[in-house]
């Protein structure tokens, strides 16, 4: 796989990529009057199609983000809505663009008051863009509140104000919006949480910058999406036999057995050929009384479990769900990274390298490692802090591995610099096993031959989607159950 997201239409840009592509569309003669003027257009047709005539407020600020109100404005007026334009500083400071498009429009411009708001049913949020630094105070700020307090429905222009485009974070308050629509391509802001609940319903529309701009930013950032790795699926071959298929080496806890059985049945399901649990001898006529097609190895001490890893066939190896924080589950994880083995690490496999990860991060070959860390764990084993991106992807630099952070937008990096933003996670997921699922799919797609960083994303998304399909009452058993279903989508999406 490249080392960007170039061409696959779900690329990620920063606030600063945005604005490269911004001048980069200029620069080939589409002036930026035009682009200020098909954002409005996109924006009010997505508000024509979602509600019918109504006492509207636009809210604009001293920017561009200004600008596209007052096109909205005017176009809305056009359509025959009633309009009300509140501007957030003075007429007269307005500059390029927004000044131009001020000019055009011919109704009153009213000083931002939160009084302004009167008998409004619907709110055009275009007072900041998603390069806003600093925490919005004065009015904008009582104007937000009330927008909030009333519960109002509001349309975020490009991004709701008060939310950083690059991180998500809320810079002292933003617009709850029903509905947000950016251009071109989204940004972090949108998909991170709280930006991504506070967005609503996000939509990316076209204004006129061609794709091929993107060349000459090269985004390392996408949202993950079927189009970053189903080319590279492992789908199942007439040739195939079972250990063609892979064969992954899940170790067994003693008491928490659940987990390692969701793990397994987990990597069964998403194709591996073989699936062997790795357990206490104590533990093994509960692992052989649950599914028949599971290899259950016992176990007496950790000289078994390297003769294990010494089968060759035995590809990608798991280690953590339910294993017990113990010197044990330490050394199974370390021996199978020096074996070089591909190994993905979950849950207590984490948790016992706090404040000893250079043992393990030393030792671990690029392109061999996952890690899978809530954020509990991760602040365990990591020191870095900030926005979920970022902190993600310094890990993934610093311990060799693909981090998988996971959570509500779920984050994937590469030690390449790539990364993913998982986008499909239904709040169903929030419950227990559910992550020893994710886990389990990881490595069975591991071994069958997909790279680590495609694996963790596919396995994300495969997640998601297997859950989605559920609904409410979901449970971490009925999820591998799923997965056959999912695949079936997706093969008939790669034949369409």
């Amino acid at each position: 796989m490249a080392k960007n997201f170039n061409g696959t239409g779900k690329e990620i840009l920063t606030v600063s990529e945005m604005y490269n592509a911004d001048q980069e569309a200029i620069k080939r003669g589409i002036s930026s009057s035009v682009l200020m003027e098909n954002a409005g257009v996109s924006v009010t047709n997505a508000i024509c199609e979602r509600w019918t005539k109504r006492q509207t407020t636009i809210l604009c600020g001293p920017g561009n983000n200004g600008g596209d109100g007052f096109v909205i404005a005017r176009l809305l007026f056009q359509k025959g809505w009633s309009i009300k334009v509140s501007l957030a500083g003075k007429r007269e400071s307005l500059k390029g663009d927004a000044a131009k498009n001020a000019e055009r429009w011919r109704g009153e411009i009213i000083p931002i008051d939160d009084l302004v708001l009167g008998d409004t049913a619907l709110v055009v949020d275009a007072l900041f863009g998603a390069g806003l630094v600093r925490e919005i105070e004065g009015s904008a700020l009582k104007i937000i509140k009330e927008i909030n307090k009333r519960g109002l429905p509001c349309v975020a222009v490009d991004i709701p104000s008060g939310v950083n485009g690059d991180t998500g974070s809320v810079l002292g308050a933003a617009p709850n919006c029903s509905l947000t629509v950016t251009f071109f391509r989204r940004k972090p802001g949108h998909l991170l949480f709280p930006g991504r609940e506070i967005c609503g319903e996000t939509i990316s529309t076209d204004i006129g910058i061609p794709k091929n701009v993107l060349n000459k930013i090269s985004p390392v950032t996408a949202e993950n999406h079927p189009k970053l790795w189903l080319s590279s699926f492992p789908w199942a071959k007439f040739s195939d036999h079972k250990y063609k298929r892979g064969h992954a080496l899940i170790a067994g806890g003693k008491t928490m057995t659940g987990a390692a059985r969701l793990a397994a049945r987990s990597a069964y399901r998403i194709g591996a050929g073989m699936v062997s649990i790795a357990a206490s001898p104590v533990a093994v006529p509960v692992y052989a009384n649950d599914d028949p097609c599971l290899v259950i190895c016992s176990i007496c001490e950790i000289p078994d479990f390297i003769k294990l890893l010494k089968d060759e066939r035995k590809n990608a190896v798991l280690i953590g769900p339910g294993s017990g924080v113990s010197q044990e589950t330490k050394e199974m994880a370390l021996l199978s990274v020096l074996e070089e083995k591909y190994t993905v690490l979950d849950a207590d496999a984490l948790t016992v390298f706090e404040g000893d990860t250079l043992t393990l991060f030393s030792k671990a070959k690029v392109g061999l490692l996952v890690l899978t860390p809530h954020e509990g764990e991760f602040a365990r084993l990591f020191n870095f802090t900030g926005d979920k991106l970022t902190k993600c992807r310094l890990a993934a630099a610093a311990s060799n591995s693909v981090v998988v952070l996971k959570g509500a937008d779920t984050v994937i990096a590469s030690p390449d610099g790539r990364a993913v933003i998982n986008f499909n996670s239904p709040a169903t997921l929030a419950t227990a096993g559910s992550g020893d699922v994710l886990a389990g799919l990881i490595v069975g797609l591991i071994a069958q031959g997909l790279s680590t960083f495609l694996a963790a994303s596919a396995a994300c998304w495969i997640h998601g989607a297997a859950a989605k399909k559920f609904g409410p009452g979901l449970i971490a058993s009925d999820l591998p159950e799923l997965v056959p279903k999912v695949l079936s989508d997706l093969n008939l999406l790669r034949n369409s």
